[in-house]
């Protein structure tokens, strides 16, 4: 996929860039793999607001994603590219040779009509889900489980991927997308490839409005409220606020939140780059 800009006919699409979803194939989603989303405007089940800055948005529909790929060794085919509302990463519908369908996250490249399977000792092939163990050295990985069977939960938002740089054991050791180095279970799969629509970051929405067909309200600078309000808030006239700090008095530009005795510090070879 490509961006494009606009032509400056409104103030809107005068600094808008935007996708073409040239690789979109259909704009029906499959409707047995769609379900509704219930929204909540950041409110608990009392009405209290305890999100700040969401609310509005387009109404849309979840697609029920398969993250494990645990239907093994039996093919499927490519039938189409999607476009998904919750992620930025398109989706790809699989159509299982036993005819059940099913939507995974679309790789950078697969086109329809391909076929993709998963399973223990598959070819390292674009769109095929393995065992860490099973991954050639040096491939570029996405879709990634941090527990065997748990479903992936690494590298799966647009563009993204990671790189299985070597193995110790029962650990493979994974370059992440943070740059943080670090072990995972040779057990736990992974995807071939990139994940797709990597010219996301070069998006731009253009105009206010369009974050809030998103579902994001204008967010406030902590400086700008009361000191009732935020630690920032209150002074005379354009007042810094002091250091920065979060609305419950925590440090922020650089100050560390991780727990020091996280027990998942042993598994962390080299921390992500600042």
């Amino acid at each position: 996929m490509a961006v494009k800009r606009f032509k400056p006919v409104t103030p809107g699409t005068r600094f808008r860039v935007g996708g073409d979803y040239s690789d979109v194939t259909t704009n029906i989603p499959e409707k047995s793999l769609v379900m509704p989303i219930k929204r909540s405007g950041g409110r608990n089940s009392s009405g209290k607001m305890t999100m700040r800055y969401l609310g509005g948005g387009h109404k849309k529909s979840y697609r029920l994603v398969d993250f494990k790929r645990n239907k093994t060794n039996i093919p499927a085919i490519v039938t189409t590219i999607e476009y998904d509302p919750n992620r930025s990463a398109r989706i790809a519908l699989l159509h299982y040779a036993d005819g059940e369908k099913r939507y995974i996250i679309a790789p950078d490249g697969l086109k329809v009509g391909m076929k993709v399977i998963s399973g223990d000792g598959v070819q390292p092939e674009l769109g095929n889900a393995l065992f860490l163990k099973n991954i050639p050295l040096g491939s570029i990985i996405h879709n990634i489980e941090l527990n065997p069977g748990q479903g992936a939960s690494i590298a799966r938002s647009a563009g993204t991927y990671a790189q299985l740089s070597a193995r110790d054991g029962k650990y493979a050791i994974i370059k992440m997308p943070s740059g943080e180095t670090r072990m995972i279970l040779a057990t736990c799969m992974a995807t071939i490839g990139t994940v797709s629509n990597p010219e996301k970051a070069n998006e731009r929405l253009g105009k206010a409005g369009r974050k809030r067909w998103l579902g994001r309200r204008p967010r406030v600078r902590g400086v700008a409220m009361n000191p009732v309000d935020h630690p920032m808030g209150g002074g005379e006239g354009r007042a810094s606020g002091g250091h920065p700090r979060s609305r419950k008095g925590l440090l922020a530009k650089g100050f560390k939140t991780r727990d020091k005795k996280k027990l998942s510090d042993r598994y962390i070879i080299e921390r992500r780059k600042k």
